[in-house]
Parts: structure tokens; sequence; C-alpha cells
């Protein structure tokens, strides 16, 4: 009797003991690999997982570099901790790569608890295998990996687009420029006429005719019709006074031709001329009265300024048909 109670007394004083001891569970630590086997270059995953209990400081040793010698650590992701049914698991992944071709061994991840107590994890194998080689062909090299294409963002075409933009209104805009000065061209020539050239007061006169036809500050072309009204002058100025006009500035114009008894038409042909001058460079718009006075003071220079004709002396003529006369005879 007394050796029975002896064993129920032992028995109660160990529960506590066994208590604890069932409590306190061992933390544990296992390794997983996403592919066991890889080519040269390529990437793989280990999956780290702890569990331990949530009281339990847990120390992860991974090597910041290399595992092993030709196994390089490239990233270790943080520490994703969970609590299921009273154990804290932690979880980490490892980016790994080798530049190496072989069958590695890696050695097991260390962990230490309670700064006591130290555990290791299961070992997995890594095989890195090189790129077959064409034995018939073996300067022929290819690459890991294919080129990737970069996603397409619009924005990095802007300066493509903004370019091609501005090529086609420069071209526009020249092409408009080209368009206006060849109509310009076109309406000089058919106003001031060339060749056949009549005598320089006629020649003036059907000109300046032809300019009011066309019409052109009623259009709003005020520098194209002080450019051809000038011209028409320049030329009866060279050919009816022997002055190089076409060559010459209004200022230079005016000075050759104040020389010559122009007073009664001098005038006229200065306000032609100055005008012109502000028309064409310094884009002054004419109201239409200046226009107007411009054509009627070029009409007056043109006319004032015609070579006077001789009168045919009566006893020439006299003599002239007696002559006639005696030839019929």
């Amino acid at each position: 009797m007394n050796l029975l109670k002896r064993y129920v007394l032992l028995f109660l004083l160990c529960c506590p003991v066994l208590g604890a001891t069932v409590h306190a569970q061992k933390a544990t630590i296992s390794v997983s690999i996403d592919s066991a086997a890889i080519l040269i270059g390529e990437q793989t995953v280990l999956h780290l997982a702890i569990t331990a209990d949530p009281g339990q400081a847990v120390r992860l040793l991974i090597p910041s570099e290399t595992i092993m010698p030709g196994v390089e650590v490239l990233n270790v992701s943080p520490t994703d901790s969970t609590i299921i049914d009273d154990r804290l698991n932690l979880k980490h992944d490892i980016l790994i790569t080798s530049f190496d071709s072989s069958l590695y061994l890696l050695p097991p991840i260390k962990a230490v608890i309670n700064e006591d107590d130290t555990i290791y994890s299961n070992q997995v194998a890594l095989k890195v295998s090189t790129i077959p080689v064409n034995i018939d062909k073996p300067d022929e090299f290819f690459d890991i990996k294919d080129v990737w294409k970069p996603p397409f963002v619009l924005a990095d075409y802007y300066g493509i687009i903004y370019g091609i933009l501005l090529g086609v209104f420069a071209i526009c805009v020249i092409g408009y420029v080209i368009q206006r000065m060849r109509n310009r061209k076109n309406i000089s020539e058919e106003i001031i006429s060339s060749e056949p050239l009549l005598p320089p007061f006629e020649q003036a006169i059907h000109d300046l005719d032809n300019i009011k036809v066309q019409k052109l500050w009623q259009q709003g072309l005020n520098k194209q019709y002080y450019s051809i009204l000038t011209e028409v002058l320049r030329r009866y100025i060279m050919r009816r006074f022997d002055v190089n006009a076409m060559e010459m500035t209004s200022t230079e114009i005016l000075d050759a031709l104040r020389r010559k008894d122009l007073s009664s038409t001098y005038d006229n042909l200065k306000q032609i001329l100055v005008l012109s001058d502000f028309v064409k460079f310094a884009k002054v718009h004419p109201l239409p009265d200046e226009n107007e006075l411009s054509m009627t003071n070029a009409y007056i220079f043109v006319n004032g300024t015609k070579p006077e004709e001789k009168p045919v002396e009566q006893d020439q003529s006299e003599e002239t048909i007696e002559t006639n006369n005696k030839e019929k005879e």
C-alpha cells in the first residue's frame, strides 16, 4: 500500500514537467526549391519555412552573397510571419543563380533559437547545365534568353511625332510661300510686258492700264501693287532718261532726276517712291485714297515727262512733194 502511494506521488510531481515538455515543441526549418535544374545564368527560388513557438526568438543565418562556391544569392525577401494553431510560421524566399555548370548539393540553412539552440534545414540539389552546342557548327552562339521587347509607351514616341508634325508644317509653309511667289511672278509678268517693247511712253501707259485692271490693292495685295507700280516707273525712267533706275534705291533715283528739269512732276514721283518704301519695308497699310493717288501721280509723271514731238517744217514738206512729182515725171 505504501508502495502504491509512492508511485502516485511521483506521478503527480512529474506531470508539470511532462506538460511543459509537451507544450514547448521543437522548432523546425525546411527548404524547397522551385526548379532543381536550370541553365547557366537562369534563376530559381529557395523557399525557406520555419516553425517555432510564438515566444521563441528566431535568428535566421542566410548568406548575403553566396550559398556555396558557384551559387550566388541575388535577393532575400522580407520575413512573412503568421501564427497558425498557436505556432509561429516564418517564410523567406531566396533568389539564387549560377554561372558555372555543375551539380550542387546546397548546404543546409541554419537558424538560431533563443540564442542557445541551432537547427538545420534539409539539403536540396541544384543542377546547372550549359547551352547545348552544335558540334558540327561550334562557332554558332545563341543567347540564353531572347531579347525582350519593351512595352509600348506612347510618351516614348512624342519626339518622333512632334518632329513629323513640325516637318509637315514646315513643308506646308514652304509650299505656300513658293506658290505665293509664283503667283506674284505670274501676275507681274502679265502686267509688265517684256517683248516686243513699245516706245517708253506708250509702254509705261500700257503697263499702268494693266495694273488698274488687276485691282491688286483692292484685294489686299498692297506690297505687290507698289512693287509692280514702281517697277513700271523704273523701266520708264531708265529708257526715258538713260538712268539705271532698276539698280538704284528710291533716294538715288530722286537725286538723279533732281538735276533734270522735272519740277512739275518731281513731287508726284517722290510721293509714289516714298510710300512704296514704307509699304515694302515698314509693312505700312495705305488708305484707299493713298493708293488711288499713287496711280494718279504715276500717270501724271509719265504724261508730264513725255518727249515732245518735233513738228515737221512746211518748207521741207513742200520740197519733198516737188521731188516726188519730178521723179514720177
